[in-house]
């Protein structure tokens, strides 16, 4: 009984209201949903209903920088430039991922036009090597410095083990 109520409150404290694009639905009842991102969230209450999982949730907008904001645009810049770098020069499992994942996404002239910021960012979370855990901590921040800072980090340790290895 125990392990049940634990399964039921089983998902993440973060998640991301998806549009749906399209649909192919096969023969053998399966069927493949292309999506999108649209809205992030953190859930506030757990709950379940007529066999599934419910939440009240509070939705997430990235903090506006009015100060600092050369400082913000030179980290962006910079982690852009980065993932470019890593983007050129991934292996046959990345170009798989880039293949479900699609290209990396152009740099928006306003950083701050989208209350979730830049898209190529999400796009970087959604191929780094990196488990789960990691990603909802960086999906969850709402400070773009913040995030980019730790994109840039991340960015860094792995060009250098590439060179490294090379």
């Amino acid at each position: 009984n125990c392990i049940s109520t634990l399964s039921l409150f089983s998902f993440a404290d973060y998640g991301c209201i998806l549009e749906i694009q399209k649909i192919a639905f096969f023969p053998d009842g399966r069927s493949l949903v292309d999506t999108i991102g649209k809205r992030r969230f953190r859930v506030l209450r757990r709950g379940h209903r007529d066999g599934y999982h419910t939440a009240d949730v509070e939705y997430l907008e990235d903090e506006k920088v009015r100060e600092e904001q050369t400082e913000l645009q030179n980290l962006h810049d910079c982690t852009y430039e980065l993932t470019q770098r890593f983007y050129e020069h991934g292996g046959r499992t990345f170009r798989q991922l880039v293949m479900h994942h699609g290209p990396l996404p152009e740099k928006e002239e306003d950083i701050q036009a989208s209350p979730d910021g830049p898209v190529w960012c999400w796009w970087l979370i959604s191929v780094l090597p990196l488990d789960l855990t990691h990603k909802l901590t960086i999906f969850s921040e709402t400070s773009l410095k913040a995030r980019l800072t730790q994109l840039k980090h991340i960015l860094n340790i792995i060009l250098e083990s590439r060179d490294y290895s090379n």
